[in-house]
């Protein structure tokens, strides 16, 4: 969620040419790479400068594949570039980015099955289907992750206590191995692949095409009570008591307070409204109604936000914006309210570039998982750890998960926090080292990790947090359909160097 960095805008598009020897009726493929370009993780704190290619159809894709096996070349793919480190960064070689293969290929209103080409985004999904009636089943914070990226990291959302990943509502994908055979995969045909290429990272092949369920919608908003948490205790008993009753869930920490008031924050609950529920419908499902604002108060563009945020970037003014949203909770504490699909799911986009507030260094997420019986106890030695540090994370998300069967999840029954550090070149040292400690302590909890939000894993933590069975069967996948090792990411190089 899955799996966000920005290429350079100004690329000259790769050419594949196909040409034929005078002597043989084979065809060779010839790829003309263009010049490198910087290619820079989402959260600024990692770059590659690589040559980047767009494939526009499938042969595009077989050609790049068949290039590289004989070229020895390493390939990274690259969908909205929306993960927070090097999961689509390749300093040894070639990136794919996949976002010019985006068509949506087939749509049944009576079902909400819908068919679309990996690069289609979530933002393009949400669009198509919601005037029709219908909603993707899982979102990221973000609407930019592309189908490929979001099922390479089986990307989470708000709900997944209630629906799991997104991987559990693909009903099948065709998929193209390394070797140039195009497999359709679902959990009766090539099961191996449906479970391992899912949650794979973009390490076993290419997503070509997707089929997915879409959530059928009765109204254009939801319902939602924002609700004030005194501590981690009484958020996780929130949760705990009323997951039954939700649809979505979720919660703010304030990272800063301490004693008593450990883990405070306020939690939004969200439910959707019935059929007949929603007078508004479905004239409130019309695009213009659902798009997110570009301006604030209507006078001042959203896109210059991150400026006004800027005098608050440092830990005193986080620690005040902190404060003063946790008081002002109370406020509207309890009041339920209607909020429009869009507006609640993708936070992440409301602020257009709120990272450039951590400029001129750079940021990272550190999200871990932990077991229920233990995440009480886990995020409150986490949050003590930073705090005594003296490296406190500006922004905390609560979550609960269930377990997938996916190959390399990282849901469990549980719950999860992420957090969002930043990132200059006189902490990055002593940032690293407690995203160390932290990991000692997430593992000692029984927890684990997500690699679309990792920065910082070392391949002895990742031995460790997943199951040696599951690991090793990912190999073996790895070595049965890309023996030569075409697909590279610097996080593979990072995270498995040691395999």
């Amino acid at each position: 969620m899955a799996t966000a960095s920005k290429t350079s805008p100004k690329k000259k598009k790769a050419s594949v040419k196909t040409s034929k020897p005078a002597k043989t009726k084979k065809s060779s493929v010839e790829i003309h790479l263009p010049a490198p370009s910087k290619v820079e993780a989402w959260g600024m704190n990692h770059h590659s400068v690589s040559p980047v290619v767009f494939p526009e159809k499938e042969e595009d894709f077989k050609d790049l594949f068949s290039y590289a096996n004989k070229k020895g070349l390493k390939l990274t793919f690259r969908g909205g570039g929306c993960s927070y480190g090097d999961a689509a960064t390749n300093t040894k070689g070639v990136v794919i980015d996949i976002s010019k293969y985006n068509r949506i290929l087939e749509f049944n209103s009576k079902t909400g099955v819908i068919k679309a080409e990996s690069g289609v985004t979530i933002k393009q999904l949400w669009e198509f289907g919601i005037e029709k009636g219908y909603w993707p089943p899982v979102v990221s914070g973000t609407m930019f992750p592309t189908l490929g990226g979001a099922l390479s990291m089986n990307i989470h959302g708000k709900n997944n206590f209630a629906v799991g990943p997104i991987g559990d509502h693909v009903l099948e994908f065709t998929f193209l191995t390394p070797d140039g055979k195009v497999l359709t995969c679902s959990r009766k045909k090539n099961q191996d692949l449906f479970f391992g290429a899912i949650s794979g990272f973009g390490m076993l092949g290419a997503f070509l095409t997707v089929t997915i369920q879409l959530k059928h919608i009765y109204a254009g908003k939801m319902r939602v009570w924002p609700v004030v948490s005194k501590n981690l205790q009484d958020m996780f008993d929130y949760f705990e008591r009323e997951y039954k009753h939700s649809d979505y869930l979720v919660g703010w920490v304030d990272a800063f307070a301490s004693g008593n008031s450990l883990g405070r924050g306020q939690i939004h609950k969200a439910v959707h409204l019935k059929k007949g529920e929603d007078p508004e419908y479905p004239e409130n499902c019309k695009l213009e109604k659902q798009n997110l604002p570009s301006t604030f108060l209507g006078i001042i563009p959203k896109s210059w936000m991150w400026i006004f945020m800027l005098p608050f970037s440092n830990n005193l003014g986080m620690r005040v914006v902190n404060f003063a949203k946790f008081i002002s909770g109370y406020l509207t504490n309890n009041k339920p309210y209607m909020q429009g699909h869009a507006e609640y799911a993708f936070l992440l986009d409301y602020v257009p570039n709120w990272k450039f507030m951590y400029k001129p260094g750079a940021m990272i997420q550190y999200q871990s998982f932990i077991p229920k019986e233990h995440a009480v106890d886990a995020f409150s030695e986490i949050l003590r750890i930073c705090q005594k540090r003296g490296i406190i994370t500006w922004l905390a998300v609560f979550k609960k998960h269930k377990p997938d069967p996916f190959l390399l999840t990282h849901a469990l029954d549980g719950y999860s926090m992420a957090m969002d550090f930043p990132v200059t070149s006189r902490n990055k040292k002593k940032l690293w080292e407690l995203a160390g400690e932290l990991d000692e302590t997430v593992l000692k909890f029984g927890g684990k990790f997500y690699f679309a939000k990792d920065s910082t894993l070392r391949p002895e933590i990742v031995q460790r947090a997943f199951a040696k069975k599951n690991l090793e069967t990912f190999h073996s996948l790895k070595k049965k359909y890309d023996p030569k090792g075409i697909l590279e990411t610097d996080l593979y190089r990072r995270i498995m160097g040691i395999w």
